[in-house]
């Protein structure tokens, strides 16, 4: 067997995959949809998608809506073409002028492709008007209109902002499943960290169309902004913290115009976060666990979660072991992408009995069966790969690498690498990394990083189930 320098194999990916029209298929036998290592079932989703009755607010709910009823606003996406409408969140007036808040998420199609869609406000009066989109915070999920009607005064965006304290109250605004505008109420719970960025835990409902919507304190002080809920649990919603509006507001304030293409502004932000997601990640050496024989490397940290199964107790001639670890969060694009995540996997396969040849085909086919994006996507190229017998300090790896660009962002990537150990007739390690949203640059180091801290203990020689 010959063997190739990890430089090579990294090399292997060639200048074509830094373009933007789609590579030539590589020759990969890679066909069974098997996707990248996830978090569990329990993760947040856009507020736009989540469908729940919301319970009769208090009296001094009904005091706080009555007050600013007038400074809420329904967020409209159209299509141009018959005016039909395509999805609904919420909104609110800042101060006396005619600035809406809202979320990024509600306003990603006109922002992404304003030849097919339009912005349309309606307030709780019904009347209506146009939005014009002023400015995106993707990494928020936050975004700036401007409508031809002005607010009361109601919300404010002060400089100082309300100190919140956890249990207080807080009432979050919008128009839920676009029956009507409405209020709910629940508790301040503190800061989320296991998001990149911080969002704040409100134990409320927040229905599909209210994204986008205030949610206040009794004095009515702008607290945060309602982002997503979990779809495990019970009253677990996020906001985004004001601090964050209030930043994109002040460079809205500034900008003469709006920006004729807001794709290069949103590919500016996401460098920017990828970039910080990298040096974070890569800060301090990865973690590594024992597989066997073999160590692997992992990230456990604020942001990303490890977890691990065993088919140990089930009815098979072998035994697989697998550790997952990956980010909780991912930056929302459009409906159809999300980006700005990393995740990695590893799987330890190991039989005694299965013949040499048997345990060769299991995991021949366990390797060939990962997918590395499909060569139809309207977002992405398709995967350029490259395939090498490489080695690191301690391990002899078979190991492919692909990349895929982004159509409408140049200069971000996808990465994927698959590595599988080939030291032992009845025993194999297969680990994946995958790189989403990253810089070709960031895209090799990260790969790199990965590859190189595959290890096995020197004195460790098995040829079976330990």
């Amino acid at each position: 067997m010959k063997l190739f320098n990890i430089a090579l194999l990294l090399a292997g990916i060639s200048a074509a995959a830094g373009t933007h029209a789609a590579p030539a298929p590589a020759p990969l036998a890679a066909t069974a949809p098997i996707a990248p290592a996830k978090p569990p079932a329990a993760t947040a989703a856009p507020a736009a998608t989540e469908h729940a009755a919301l319970p009769p607010p208090s009296s001094a709910a009904q005091k706080l809506y009555t007050a600013a009823r007038a400074d809420i606003l329904q967020v409209r996406v159209l299509l141009k073409n018959g005016r039909t409408q395509s999805s609904v969140g919420s909104g609110f007036l800042i101060g006396t002028g005619d600035l809406v808040v809202t979320n990024y998420h509600v306003v990603s199609q006109f922002a992404l492709d304003p030849d097919t869609y339009v912005g349309e406000w309606v307030d709780t009066a019904g009347q209506r008007g146009n939005v014009e989109l002023l400015a995106v915070d993707v990494l928020h999920d936050l975004a700036v209109i401007r409508v031809n009607r002005h607010g009361t005064g109601f919300f404010q965006m002060p400089a100082q902002l309300a100190t919140l304290t956890q249990g207080q109250y807080l009432y979050s605004m919008g128009n839920p499943l676009d029956l009507g505008f409405a209020i709910s109420e629940g508790a301040y719970n503190g800061v989320v960290t296991r998001s990149f960025y911080d969002q704040l835990m409100f134990t409320g409902p927040i229905n599909s169309g209210m994204s986008g919507g205030p949610s206040v304190t009794a004095s009515g002080d702008v607290a945060g902004i309602n982002v997503s809920k979990r779809l495990d649990g019970e009253l677990v919603s996020f906001l985004v913290p004001a601090r964050y509006a209030q930043q994109l507001l002040e460079q809205a304030s500034r900008l003469a115009k709006p920006p004729k293409d807001f794709k290069a502004v949103i590919t500016a932000q996401l460098l920017a976060h990828q970039d910080a997601m990298l040096a974070r990640l890569l800060a301090t050496p990865l973690s590594l666990k024992a597989m066997g024989p073999y160590r692997v490397p992992v990230r456990e940290s604020e942001q990303m979660r490890c977890w691990g199964r065993s088919n140990v107790k089930a009815d098979k001639p072998y035994t697989i072991d697998n550790t997952s670890c990956a980010m909780e969060s991912a930056i929302f694009i459009s409906g159809a992408l999300q980006t700005g995540q990393v995740s990695m996997r590893h799987e330890f396969l190991r039989s005694s009995e299965l013949g040499a040849l048997r345990f060769a085909e299991l995991a021949s086919t366990s390797f060939k069966n990962e997918s590395f994006g499909s060569y139809k996507s309207a977002h992405l190229t398709g995967p350029h790969c490259t395939e090498q017998f490489v080695r690191n300090a301690s391990l002899p790896l078979r190991a492919v690498l692909c990349v895929r660009a982004y159509r409408k962002f140049p200069g971000l990537y996808d990465f994927a690498l698959l590595a599988a150990s080939t030291d032992e007739p009845l025993m194999n390690l297969q680990s994946r990394l995958d790189a989403r949203g990253v810089s070709y640059a960031n895209g090799l180091r990260v790969t790199r990083t990965f590859l190189e801290a595959l290890t096995r203990t020197p004195s460790t020689k098995a040829t079976g189930t330990p």
